[in-house]
């Protein structure tokens, strides 16, 4: 696995939009810039970053403007401007080569997932999930942990205390009103290389030219294969079949761990058939853990695709940890 250098002071940070612009929060963007800036870097955007679309735009440009920041030189993380739902449209005019050719830090949440997944499963790059051109100027743990990472402090991350929903995150709600428990049905304690992301947009992957999941898992089998999914608006009832599609493709052999986030927009159509018992359902051989601090509800973890990630669980609170091997 290759982890890029560390970011460090001075060093420049690459922000495009693979997928949505960020003008429907332009001030919003502003203010995250802002506190990069402060924590001493210096900041670059791409051309169609600030584009109020759900494409930051046309896919060919998108492709262009992400390989400007893969080709500078000056650029050691390349962050996501927004999620959103357009980005496989451009990935046939990603330039992998180039990727490979310059490793550097990839850093994206949801709709990033295409470029962060298939970076680490084909090139063997690590990645940073969990996080895209979104600070806040309040101090806050999860965005200092974020901070401490991805300078290569590898520090452990406690579970939290309180969490606010994604409605409630977009509508600028920061009151923290949800008690967190994580649910798993006994003490755990799971190591292996950690892969994942958006499931909603790895579901799409599957079978196409991008994917090379089961060369990674066959590469990595004795460390054995953490995975990690974060739920936006997929029904509990697809969940419960995208999990079965990935087990019929063979994507669970040599797994230590399913470690599953909070879901964005919950839509269970059927009460006995939640996420829950949709992950206990297909998993029920495989250690996993539910309702955890990843993805789209806040506070959320960072995760490092390709990493070796260390979880412990007991009585609904828990730990991630990694190691760089």
């Amino acid at each position: 696995m290759i982890y890029p250098e560390f970011i460090k002071e001075k060093n420049t940070i690459g922000i495009c939009a693979p997928s949505a612009g960020v003008g429907k929060k332009l001030d919003s963007f502003i203010i995250s810039k802002k506190v990069l800036r402060s924590k001493g870097y210096r900041v670059i955007e791409t051309k169609s970053v600030r584009k109020n679309s759900e494409r930051g735009g046309t896919y060919k440009q998108r492709a262009r403007e992400l390989d400007q920041l893969v080709l500078n030189k000056k650029v050691k993380l390349v962050l996501a401007a927004a999620g959103g739902d357009y980005m496989l449209e451009m990935m046939d005019e990603v330039d992998f080569d180039h990727i490979k050719d310059n490793p550097k830090w990839y850093c994206g949440m949801s709709d990033p997932t295409n470029l962060l997944f298939t970076i680490t499963t084909n090139l063997d790059i690590a990645t940073f999930y969990g996080r895209n051109a979104s600070f806040s100027l309040e101090n806050n743990r999860s965005q200092n942990e974020f901070f401490k990472i991805i300078t290569g402090h590898m520090i452990k991350q406690k579970s939290y205390n309180r969490y606010q929903t994604f409605l409630e995150t977009i509508n600028d709600i920061t009151t923290l009103d949800h008690e967190v428990n994580w649910i798993s049905d006994k003490p755990q304690k799971i190591e292996g290389r950690l892969i994942g992301g958006c499931i909603e947009v790895i579901s799409k992957l599957i079978g196409t030219k991008f994917d090379k999941t089961n060369e990674f898992i066959d590469k990595y089998a004795n460390d054995g294969i953490v995975w990690y999914f974060d739920i936006f608006n997929m029904s509990s009832y697809d969940f419960y079949l995208t999990l079965i599609q990935f087990k019929n493709a063979g994507w669970f052999r040599n797994c230590k761990g399913v470690l599953i986030g909070r879901v964005a927009f919950e839509n269970i159509m059927d009460k006995k058939l939640d996420y829950i018992k949709a992950a206990n359902k297909v998993l029920k051989d495989i250690p996993h853990i539910c309702e955890m601090d990843i993805g789209h509800t806040k506070p959320s973890m960072t995760l490092i695709n390709g990493a070796i990630i260390n979880v412990e669980y007991k009585d609904n609170k828990g730990s991630i940890s990694f190691k760089l091997q």
